[in-house]
Formats: structure tokens, sequence, C-alpha cells
């Protein structure tokens, strides 16, 4: 192997002591109601998911009991929104910007238009029929302006849409989306974007469940088609990696890491999903500033990058520019990819483990794409606990897409979605090309898997903390708390942009979770493995 030239993405400092500051993370946990996830935690079910949603017609609207619960339920999610019960509710982390604020120019954020276009739906729906839910809001719908006005009403037809769609009344559906149509755009503001992909979405759905032969067909995309696509380095791309919501993931997950490996001697990674690899440019400087300010030892870095035959190349890339950044700043680095088509394929072998190595594993937005296959998240992590890693970041979507309700998945989606549009409104507003790639490529295959696929063709099924928590529980997995450090590099990350105080990072038991206008995007976690027990089976179960 060569030792390591030249990248010039960016340069940063990492902190590296944090004697004698005070600890601001929460030390409270959320209550949990059980010490083992079961299959209505996970709804894993491919084959008969679609079995468990309710649909009912308006004859027997009343009648019906399962489908009441059904439409209950999601009116109180689209409530729960709308109360705010869906915000973060964890431990603040204040971020004062040091650029002037863009002024405000009087009108709603996206996440207003929703909640209100939510209110509006809800009690349009409950005055059509007897219901004993009572009304959660106070109505807010005072002085709003004609634009503003206009959005609410698209977003209350969208949803209007959705439920139709739901109950399978698709002629009614297919004139709520003809009206969408004409009032969403893709080149308007971030409701009418959003409004327009959603309404694609359930368009092609209805055509699916009718049967019409569509001009195109379905081609629903998967997480992996995706992924594949954002390991691409162009100009979208990169403006992504620049953004302040992966810088924050970037910075303050590998300073978790470099906390846990600068003493060592031989540090191994391990990186389920290096993508460009900018991350590890971080580590790479913060050991080469350790090296020298310290007299501890330091012999070598080595990355190991999992992949698959698609991604050889870019990995081989991605290993180079690597490569020739640490050779620039004089550090020992190998790097090797490790290319298989099947996970369980994998092997400790594969590694080039040396005993005397610290390993630390990094998995951003990976664990997810593997939900639908729960044997083979099953063996990577009996996998990982296997080879003893020091410290395991992981950085996951902080939704719940994965729901076989099709309306409450809908909203749930529509929120999510909804608080990124808004922000690439503003984060890339002097970028509109790459926003709009972003927002007609990435996003939009996001919004058509979630809610124009079933079965397993749904390969997007965003999980929650909760249930992260209680599935890593059992391979014997503890969260460790992100250090002041890792929480101050988030928040100075976040003031050097002038849109730093529309982001909140708040913690959620050890998780540090970032959110867009209090809306939850990511999580960020650190995590241990116990000791290994004498009986092994009691990390597996089956959902």
């Amino acid at each position: 192997m060569e030792p390591a030239q030249e990248i010039s993405w960016f340069s940063t400092g990492i902190v590296l002591n944090q004697e004698g500051e005070e600890d601001i993370t929460s030390k409270k946990e959320l209550p949990s109601n059980a010490n083992f996830v079961t299959f209505d935690d996970w709804y894993f079910d491919v084959e008969n998911e679609t079995k468990n949603a309710l649909y009912v017609t308006p004859e027997n609207l009343i009648h019906n009991k399962k489908a009441r619960a059904s439409l209950i339920s999601s009116l109180n999610i689209l409530k729960d929104f709308g109360n705010g019960f869906r915000k973060l509710k964890g431990q603040k982390i204040t971020i004062q910007t040091s650029e002037i604020e863009c002024a405000n120019d009087g009108k709603l954020s996206t996440d207003a238009i929703l909640r209100l276009g939510g209110q509006n739906f809800i009690q349009s729906f409950e005055s059509s029929v007897s219901s004993s839910v009572d009304h959660a809001f106070v109505s807010s719908l005072l002085s709003l302006s004609e634009k503003d006005s206009r959005n609410v009403e698209l977003v209350e037809c969208l949803l209007s849409c959705a439920e139709k769609v739901e109950q399978k009344q698709y002629d009614r559906a297919i004139k709520l989306l003809n009206e969408c149509d004409k009032l969403s755009s893709k080149t308007g503001n971030p409701v009418q974007r959003l409004v327009y992909y959603f309404s694609r979405a359930l368009r092609e759905r209805v055509d699916k469940e009718i049967g019409k032969n569509s001009t195109k067909s379905l081609e629903i995309y998967g997480m992996r088609d995706l992924q594949e696509a954002l390991r691409s380095i162009n100009q979208c791309t990169i403006a992504v990696q620049d953004m302040p919501l992966c810088q924050v993931i970037k910075f303050a997950g590998i300073q978790a890491i470099v906390e846990n490996v600068r003493n060592s001697k031989k540090i191994h990674i391990i990186d389920l999903e290096i993508k460009m690899g900018v991350q590890w440019t971080i580590l790479i400087q913060a050991l080469v500033t350790h090296q020298q300010e310290s007299q501890s030892p330091f012999e070598y870095l080595k990355i190991t990058a999992l992949g698959n035959t698609q991604s050889r190349i870019k990995l081989e890339e991605t290993g180079k520019r690597l490569m020739r950044f640490a050779e620039s700043l004089n550090l020992l680095f190998y790097f090797k990819s490790v290319i298989t088509e099947d996970i369980l394929d994998l092997k400790k072998e594969d590694l080039d483990i040396d005993p005397e190595e610290t390993i630390a594993v990094y998995a951003q937005h990976f664990l997810t794409n593997m939900i639908m296959k729960q044997e083979k998240l099953d063996f990577l992590m009996r996998f990982i606990k296997g080879i003893n890693p020091r410290v395991m970041v992981i950085a996951e979507v902080e939704a719940n897409h994965n729901s076989p309700i099709f309306v409450n998945r809908f909203i749930e989606a529509l929120f999510y979605h909804g608080a990124f549009f808004d922000l690439f409104e503003d984060c890339m507003k002097n970028n509109e090309s790459n926003r709009t790639t972003m927002e007609s490529e990435f996003m939009w295959q996001g919004i058509r898997n979630i809610v124009a696929a079933e079965g397993e063709e749904r390969t997007i099924r965003h999980v929650t903390i909760e249930l992260w928590r209680e599935y890593f529980k059992r391979f014997g997995m503890e969260e460790m708390k992100l250090s002041n450090s890792s929480l101050y590099q988030a928040k100075m990350v976040l003031e050097k942009f002038s849109t730093g105080n529309s982001f909140t990072l708040e913690m959620n038991g050890n998780f540090l979770v970032i959110g867009w206008k209090k809306t939850p995007l990511i999580s960020l976690s650190a995590w241990k493995f116990r000791k290994r027990s004498n009986s092994h089976g009691t990390y597996f179960f089956t959902l």
C-alpha cells in the first residue's frame, strides 16, 4: 500500500481537549415500556403489510369501527403536527449567528402553511361526519396574505386527495389531483413545489391501483439508487456537502470518533457508506494536530470502505483523494475497499484487522437501507459487535416513514419533506440550479417511493430514535454521551451560516437531533458494545 498529497476540500480545527467544561447534554432518557422490539414497532412484514391498511367507503364509514379507528389515528397524527407535538422537545442548544439574519418578508413558513392546511382539513372532515374527537386547534387563519391563503387551500386539497386515495375513492381523488395540478408548480414557492411532487406521487399510486397504462412506468427508485447517485461528485452533491445540515453531521460525528481513538498508535475506521469521503479529511487534520501537540506515538490511520461492484470505481477515486490529502500532511495512511454484493458474505478477514488497531465504525444513513432485509441488518450488527469497535457513530433520518397505513405515512412524509423544501429555499437561494436538481431528482424519488410504492417496492422506511434504541439494545449496545466538544462543533458550524439560527440542536437522551425550525430531520449518536455475553443468542430476535 502506498502512504498518502493534496486535496483542497476545506480546513478546520477539531477540539481535542474538554477538561473542566460544563456538561450540557441531557441525562434524561425517554421512558420505554418494552425491553424488546416487536413486529408492530417496525412494520417489517413486506408481504402482509397492505392487509393491515384500512380502506372504507362513505356508506360504512360510521359503522366500520376499524376503519374509523384508522381515520382517527391519521387525524390525530395531523393534529400532533398542528399542535407542535411532533416538534423537537429535548434540551435545546442555543445557536447565535454572527451574520445578520435575512429580513422577514412576512410570509408564513412552509411548516406553518402545512399546519394551517391540516387544521382546515380536520375541521372540514369532522364537520362532515359525527365525531367524538375534540378539535385541537384554535383558528389561526386571521390576517393571512392572499398568497398564504392560496397555499393553505392547496395543502388542504392535497390532504383531501390523500384521504380519498386511502378510502379508494379514486374518481374523487383524481378530481382533487387535477385541482392540485392547476395550483402547484415545480418552479413555484416551497409549498407549491412540495405539493407538485406529492401530487405526482399520488397520481402514480392511483394509476397503479386502477390499472391505468401510464406513458411512464412507475420505475420506483429505492434508497440504494439514491445513495449511488449521491456518491457521484458533481456540483449538486458538492453543494449538498457544503450545507449546514451535512456539515453538522460530519464535524460533530468525527469529533466523537477523534475523542475515542486519538491516543491510539494504530487507528482503523470502518465506513459503511463512505460516499465522497469528505468527513475523513477532518479526522486526518485532527490526528495530525494531535500528533504534533502530544508525545503520544502514532503509526498510521487505515480506512476500510464497504461497497459493491457498482461503487468500486467511486471508492477507488475516493481512496486516491484521501491518500493524496494525507500525504500532503505527512500522515501515514492506508485505504482499503471491500467489495461485496451481499453483506452476508462479509468476513472478518476481509477487513485486515491488526489486533493492535483501535477500531471505529461510521454509519451515515446506511442502516435504514437494510430495514427491508432484517436478517442482513441483524447479521451486520452481530458482525460489528464481533470486531469490537471502540465506538460506532450513527447518523440516521429522524422520521417515521414506515407505517403500513398509507395516510399516516403520507402525513409524516409531507411535514418532513416540507421542512427540507423550506430549508432548500433559504440555504440554496443563490444556487437555484442545484436546489432544483435536489428537489426534482433526489427528494422526488424519496417522496415517490414513500407515497406511490407498497410491499417490496417501498424501500425507504425511516424509523425514529426510539425504535433504533430498542433495536440496538438487542446487540448489547449502549449509548455514549456526546461530549461538550462534539456539541460545540455542531453549534460552531451553524453559527457560521446566516441561516444557522433556523436550525435546531437538541438532545434526546444522548442523541443529538438536528432540525429545521424545530422539525427533526437527522439524529446523530455514538455507541459502544458491552462485553460479549456467554449467551450469544440473547441479541437475536425475529420480527
